[in-house]
């Protein structure tokens, strides 16, 4: 084993422990192991997080997918504010090892760049992370020293790839799952562009429910089915438009919560999510439920004609709920629920 954790050529676990912390060390510890899988989990989007075994051999080929799409190198600089214990920070650390790169530190948290000022080649955040630097003037300016960054594990809203457009910097939505090991394909956020691309020699397909299938010739599994409901460009480019398990039929019309909470986020400034219940004569209505305590009427009734300009009439929220605080999964995505 050899890593360069935080300017430190690290050759032992107890090295590693110095210059990184435990959590890298111990995963860094199975990595050694003479196995050939680690174990991991699921980011529980759906509910508990399952326990996975992850093929070495699989998470090799995914690293240097990426480091070729990125030209990371053993002069890149890279920057880990993931926990080692989920995919994301594992895949960090193999990307780090397998280029040679100088890895750089810190513990996670909402804010990661406050003590980073350094120019860094390559980053992977979950949205609330860029959000809360980009919130503050000096980590705003801290994260244009990142010259790629990657961001996954939950939707980018609407806002934030605006604001991150503005910047002279190269950011992209990741879409994949732990079982792909990191991502598969990468959707450039810069205002304009709607369609994720494969990376490497992945290509894609579809159900006949319309889901998204995927075709990973670089791993071991090589086929991967999905309840991703998805508009396919071609067999390496496809537009997202949310999940199976979440789309709504009223009166007919399929309606896609995520995309339309995509063009209701710029009016919202709390937390919110689109969700049904029964209508006799549409079958399903859509309800809008935000986090907080209730608007009152003059509020409302602008939001209303505000969201109007922007959503066909099928996509108008039929009623609109506010919840105290929202129920989370254990990877702090919300629950759709109303109760």
């Amino acid at each position: 084993m050899e890593i360069r954790l935080n300017h430190i050529l690290c050759h032992t676990i107890e090295e590693v422990k110095d210059a990184g912390g435990y959590e890298i060390a111990d995963f860094l510890d199975e990595w050694s192991s003479f196995g050939d899988t680690v174990s991991g989990q699921t980011s529980g989007s759906t509910g508990i997080p399952q326990k996975v075994e992850l093929q070495k051999e699989d998470m090799i080929a995914s690293a240097r997918l990426t480091n070729d799409f990125f030209g990371i190198n053993a002069s890149s600089s890279m920057f880990l504010c993931l926990s080692p214990n989920y995919i994301a920070g594992k895949m960090m650390l193999v990307r780090a090892m397998i280029a040679g790169a100088d890895l750089i530190t810190v513990k996670p948290s909402s804010s990661p760049l406050v003590g980073i000022d350094i120019p860094l080649d390559f980053a992977a955040m979950v949205p609330m992370q860029v959000q809360e630097s980009l919130n503050h003037d000096f980590t705003r300016e801290r994260l244009k020293n990142i010259k790629s960054l990657i961001i996954g594990g939950a939707a980018v809203s609407s806002l934030l790839e605006r604001r991150l457009a503005e910047l002279p910097i190269r950011s992209y939505a990741t879409y994949g799952m732990t079982e792909t090991v990191s991502h598969v394909a990468l959707r450039n956020l810069d205002g304009k562009t709607k369609e994720y691309a494969a990376i490497g020699d992945v290509w894609f397909s579809q159900d006949a429910r319309g889901c998204l299938i995927i075709n990973a010739p670089h791993l071991s599994h090589r086929v991967f089915e999905t309840n991703d409901v998805v508009q396919l460009i071609d067999n390496y480019h496809f537009i997202w438009l949310g999940r199976y398990d979440n789309v709504i039929n009223s009166g007919g019309v399929k309606l896609f919560p995520e995309k339309i909470e995509q063009k209701i986020s710029p009016f919202v400034s709390s937390r919110f999510f689109l969700t049904s219940q029964p209508d006799e004569r549409f079958g399903e209505r859509l309800v809008l439920v935000i986090e907080g305590k209730r608007w009152d009427r003059e509020k409302v009734e602008l939001f209303k004609k505000k969201i109007a300009h922007v959503l066909t009439p099928y996509e108008c929220p039929k009623l609109i709920l506010f919840k105290e605080h929202f129920q989370e999964t254990y990877s702090g995505k919300i629950i759709r629920r109303i109760d």
